[in-house]
């Protein structure tokens, strides 16, 4: 049982769908297995209910669950759908969610059918709409392409920011940006925003800022990925805009290893549900370690780490039974993540 980086213990017992470390007085009935067992793995930024053109019915995203599921994943920061997942709740083979509510963007300055496109006066009042329906989460659009610019620029004015930040944290919520680009982060960062996603734009600049104000990030390096054939397919419109995502695609590792080393959070997270399908964190740990963070970190950022952040148990005593088992040590290669050999929620296997 690895209940921690460098805890490691012999067995555990599942007693009413719930972890014990102690044997049971009457154990009759016992299902025993085998191997080495991490705590259900974190994606912190996927997107179940949505599809690259937008909300999708409950079928689907039921397959999607399912598919992160079956993939070891079973906490979920759902980093913003339009879609009502909340009947997943009830359903106890299901991975669970923490939801940021629906995004929120800039009028015109994010894919269709996906956020609420608003203007920076009717910020704060969004925000707190988001706040009081998601799960301690919000999530804003701070930059995306200005197609008058021809390229990424930050999408909200640093006043509104400020406000919109305050009024999410007086009610209880956490905040966290998309952002490609480098313009917005430090208004963000300044404003009190607790986390970015993706984070291509960190220069020396502001990652000792991000460090200093305890921001974290989730890079989605298997997102970032997609960013030459995105270019490429904007390039005869937007030149400019195709050559910046060509030089942040270059960096990004450079860039994800530089915010590690200066003490930056860093979590997993793939976005799946949009343009990537789904049950991809194992290939993102990997792209971690390709990044030059430690394995046994990249491993924290989906497991220990990652819980603790969400503010999430992991193997702890009395917590809900959402665990997977390998066949080998995941700390020794974490490319075992790609095969787990099953997946336990609230104390049945169910893959």
């Amino acid at each position: 049982m690895l209940v921690g980086p460098h805890e490691v213990r012999d067995e555990l017992w599942v007693v009413g769908g719930r972890i014990s470390y102690e044997r049971p007085a009457a154990a009759r009935e016992v299902t025993t297995v085998t191997g080495w067992v991490l705590p259900g793995l974190v994606d912190a930024h996927c997107h179940v209910g949505l599809d690259a053109h937008g909300p999708v019915d409950a079928a689907t995203a039921e397959r999607q669950a399912l598919t992160d599921r079956d993939a070891g994943t079973l906490l979920i920061r759902d980093a913003g759908s339009p879609s009502d997942t909340r009947w997943i709740d009830d359903r106890e083979d299901l991975p669970k969610i923490i939801r940021a509510g629906r995004h929120i963007a800039r009028t015109r300055r994010y894919i269709r059918n996906y956020a609420h496109e608003i203007e920076p006066p009717q910020l704060v009042e969004y925000v707190a709409r988001e706040a009081r329906r998601g799960d301690g989460w919000v999530k804003l659009v701070g930059d995306w392409i200005d197609r008058e610019a021809g390229d990424l620029t930050a999408c909200w004015p640093r006043a509104e920011v400020e406000a919109a930040i305050a009024e999410a944290h007086r009610l209880g919520a956490r905040v966290t940006a998309h952002c490609f680009a480098e313009d917005s982060l430090r208004d963000l960062v300044e404003a009190g925003i607790d986390c970015v996603e993706h984070a291509t734009g960190l220069t020396e600049d502001t990652i000792p800022l991000f460090a200093e104000r305890g921001v974290a990030i989730v890079p989605t390096l298997v997102n970032i990925a997609t960013f030459p054939n995105l270019a490429a397919g904007g390039e005869a419109k937007f030149p400019r805009w195709s050559a910046h995502m060509r030089r942040l695609h270059e960096r990004r590792y450079d860039t994800v290893r530089a915010a590690w080393d200066a003490g930056v959070g860093v979590y997993v997270g793939t976005d799946a549900g949009g343009s990537l399908p789904h049950g991809l964190v194992a290939a993102e740990v990997q792209e971690l370690v390709k990044a030059g963070i430690p394995a046994l970190d990249a491993l924290s950022a989906t497991a220990w780490a990652a819980r603790a952040w969400l503010g999430r148990p992991g193997l702890a005593e009395g917590a809900p039974a959402d665990l997977v088992v390998y066949g080998s040590d995941p700390r020794e290669d974490v490319r075992v993540l790609a095969r787990p050999e099953r997946v336990v929620v609230d104390g049945a296997v169910r893959a």
